[in-house]
């Protein structure tokens, strides 16, 4: 059974809204989130897997640790009763997105979120992602048709939250057909995700990875931050000489380990704001209610200025993890300490305020 907006509705209804529970699943980008319920005064509520706790009560990120086997596990009848009777709103990320999963979460999860848990899938498809950049006249990479069509150097990737893991470069269907099976031997895919590839022209450039927040309540989409990823082990290989590269004989591969923060030149952000807007546009009416709350897109820059989108991220983005204490755009707009998990926090009891918390929650 879909869970639907009227759902939440009626589990909003009887909630304490002085007493609400800021909750996550403890992975992905969820401290900065803790951290913000904290700023603001709200309670926290981590749900923790069986052995990962440890960082999370080191940085004393929580009020109550919910501790379970897998985070999956959090779709429990039992488990969601509790979160309900501790008035809790959730906040999506990636790690949310992958480990309880899209079914879970559209059919099974009767816990509000904030954000719009019907647009988690749109990121996931690859066509979809495409209808969204089109409507909104964002310039993504050519697809290519099929791994018999390579024609050129393509980037090939695969559905899901992954955090890059499996995809890879190549420029033949040799190639594809050899990468595919040293992605299988190494266990990062599976026979049946050759059929779910997705390729597209190598676009070359710098990455710019741009962190938004569409507010329901302001009806304005705010810049909060940028970064890029290091990724291995392509950034270990391009430190050392192409002739050693050629003799190691390592494939390269896409592999997010971390992130650091990017500022673009000034110039760039006309355009930057401008594909933000578009996207929040389009997305309103193609999925309502849109992006709510936290959004990314993934881009490259060309040297001709261009931003060329090839990702999104239908909720917070691990990127977000770079200003925990804000960042150069965050502070232009509201001074030092805002991270997107503070900003959520902050829209949450805005929300409140105006009494129109079913606004912000699917």
């Amino acid at each position: 059974m879909v869970i639907t907006k009227d759902d939440i509705k009626d589990v909003i209804k009887h909630y304490d809204t002085n007493k609400i529970t800021v909750c996550t699943i403890a992975s992905h980008s969820s401290l900065h989130v803790f951290r913000g319920a904290y700023d603001e005064g709200l309670r926290r509520c981590a749900v923790c897997a069986t052995g990962r706790d440890v960082p999370y009560r080191r940085f004393r990120s929580a009020d109550e640790y919910i501790i379970v086997d897998k985070f999956a596990d959090i779709i429990d009848e039992g488990l969601q009763e509790k979160l309900r009777k501790m008035n809790a709103i959730i906040i999506p990320h990636g790690s949310f997105v992958a480990y309880v999963g899209l079914e879970n979460i559209e059919n099974k999860f009767k816990v509000p979120i904030l954000g719009n848990r019907n647009i988690l899938r749109w990121e996931a498809e690859r066509e979809r992602v495409t209808r969204l950049f089109e409507a909104a006249n964002i310039r993504k990479p050519q697809k290519i048709f099929g791994p018999d069509k390579i024609d050129r150097p393509c980037m090939v990737k695969f559905p899901g939250a992954r955090g890059g893991r499996g995809y890879f470069v190549t420029d033949s269907p040799a190639g594809f057909d050899e990468k595919i099976k040293l992605m299988v031997k190494k266990g990062w895919l599976t026979e049946e995700d050759r059929d779910r590839a997705h390729i597209e022209e190598y676009v070359a450039g710098d990455i710019y990875c741009m962190h938004y927040f569409y507010s329901q309540l302001t009806n304005e989409v705010e810049m909060l931050g940028m970064d890029r990823r290091h990724e291995a082990n392509i950034d270990g290989l391009v430190r050392i000489p192409a002739k050693d590269q050629i003799e190691a004989g390592l494939q390269p591969t896409y592999v997010v380990t971390g992130n650091f923060p990017v500022v673009a030149r000034e110039s760039l952000l006309d355009q930057a704001f401008a594909m933000g807007d578009r996207l929040a546009d389009v997305a309103k009416k193609m999925v309502p209610p849109g992006l709510l709350g936290a959004f990314c897109i993934q881009t490259m820059c060309t040297d001709n200025l261009e931003f060329v989108a090839f990702e999104i991220s239908a909720r917070q983005d691990g990127g977000t993890n770079t200003f925990m204490d804000g960042s150069p755009y965050s502070y232009l707009r509201y001074g030092p300490g805002m991270s997107m998990g503070r900003r959520y926090c902050m829209e949450i009891k805005e929300a409140i305020k105006q009494d129109r918390l079913i606004d912000i929650l699917t």
